[in-house]
């Protein structure tokens, strides 16, 4: 165990924050730090292959051990964290034998790790824990996946017993800023399929997740001395205020929950003359997808209607899909790890993700990737936390993968 937990912290104590305003890929130099410590790593533990682009896309192959035919699998994770909290001078803490009370994250700053709000903590009484300092995020999105690949690939090196076909691995910058698949070469890849290991509690499995979008609404008002407004006034803030309230109050995040959808408003910024909205729109179903851009667009354009010029201007783009659609005529893929899971004592828990992965859009590029728990919880934030046991069955989950697809190929 503490060969992983070691692996796990040289991983989330280098910052790889990403960064959506630029335009380089990575989209940090500091990404580079982890992904060039990844190459050495993974020729260190012994597999072939072992490329790192220009765009920092890291791949490598563990060679089949089999005289049978197998499709080629992958396993995927992305390096970078979000940049929605800080990812810098991360602090882990280990909690061993967790005792299913409150967890002091930061007694000074009085950052506490509660049950009575976060209550999956009971889920792992008496496992250890890895926690932040509560200052950081953690970064077990998706460093833990990333932990979780490498150890099992060094697993099955070290047990050659372990019958398998050819196995892929990659590893992606910037998912979280939705460029996380942009530049992967998935014919240089060359796996049938994939899976990436980046959901969150213990025997999750995924293959649906939410059709998305975002939007950006720029509002141009008109700024006169307010004693002499009437008439003449156009305040930009009031008409952002108008789009708000005019989208359904409660199609928000935290008034949904399974397959509903939302409009999430996540930036916001304002003056008389100019202010600015940005949501992120999201919905399983694709048609309830598509009416609620055109919900947003009627919005923008009655209001339009309204004055001798247009003070909004819209900009709606797709960031990515619903994998089922690609996922499903190969539901065997899905079966696989489900077994798997089943062999190791895990219960599967097989639900639509109320988010995206780099899998979704890999699905569509070609390559069918359902997702995987890494075993992290409340991401994004510094209350993040995972339990080491489930970083631990992750790696027995793919090594059962491995070997239950070979099996089922043997002629």
């Amino acid at each position: 165990m503490q060969h992983i937990i070691d692996r796990f912290i040289s991983y989330v104590t280098i910052d790889t924050e990403s960064d959506e305003t630029s335009e380089t890929t990575p989209s940090t130099a500091k990404q580079w730090d982890l992904a060039n410590l990844l190459v050495a790593e993974l020729k260190q533990i012994g597999l072939s292959d072992v490329t790192i682009d220009d765009n920092a896309y890291i791949m490598a192959t563990l060679p089949s051990n089999v005289d049978h035919d197998v499709p080629t699998i992958g396993f995927v994770s992305h390096f970078d964290t979000s940049p929605d909290f800080t990812g810098a001078n991360v602090k882990p803490q280990i909690v061993p034998n967790y005792d299913g009370k409150d967890i002091i994250l930061n007694a000074e700053q009085n950052i506490v790790l509660s049950p009575d709000y976060f209550e999956d903590l009971l889920l792992y009484k008496g496992q250890t824990l890895i926690t932040t300092d509560g200052t950081t995020l953690l970064g077990a999105d998706d460093k833990a996946g990333i932990c979780e690949i490498v150890s099992a690939m060094e697993y099955l090196i070290k047990h050659p017993e372990i019958k398998h076909g050819k196995i892929r691995i990659g590893f992606t910058p910037d998912e979280e800023i939705g460029r996380g698949a942009h530049k992967f070469d998935v014919a240089k890849f060359g796996a049938e399929w994939a899976y990436t290991m980046d959901g969150s509690q213990i025997g999750e499995l995924e293959y649906e997740n939410f059709n998305a979008a975002g939007a950006k609404i720029e509002i141009k008002g008109k700024i006169v001395h307010p004693g002499y407004a009437k008439g003449k006034m156009i305040n930009s803030i009031l008409i952002a205020n108008e789009i708000i309230n005019a989208l359904p109050a409660h199609e928000i995040p935290q008034e949904t929950s399974g397959r509903e959808g939302f409009y999430h408003l996540h930036t916001t910024k304002g003056s008389i003359e100019e202010s600015s909205l940005e949501y992120i729109i999201r919905d399983h179903d694709k048609d309830k997808f598509e009416a609620r851009k055109e919900l947003l667009e009627k919005i923008a354009a009655d209001i339009n209607s309204r004055y001798t010029y247009d003070p909004i201007t819209l900009v709606i783009k797709d960031q990515y899909y619903n994998m089922k659609e690609k996922v499903e005529p190969v539901f065997h893929i899905i079966d696989i790890a489900e077994e798997a899971m089943k062999s190791l004592g895990i219960t599967p828990l097989i639900k639509p993700i109320r988010g995206g992965t780099d899998g979704s859009q890999l699905s569509f590029m070609g390559l069918p990737c359902p997702n995987i728990f890494a075993g992290g919880h409340n991401f994004h934030g510094r209350y993040e936390y995972v339990p080491v046991e489930s970083i631990l069955s992750a790696i027995d989950v793919i090594v059962k993968i491995t070997e239950l697809t070979a099996e089922k190929y043997k002629k």
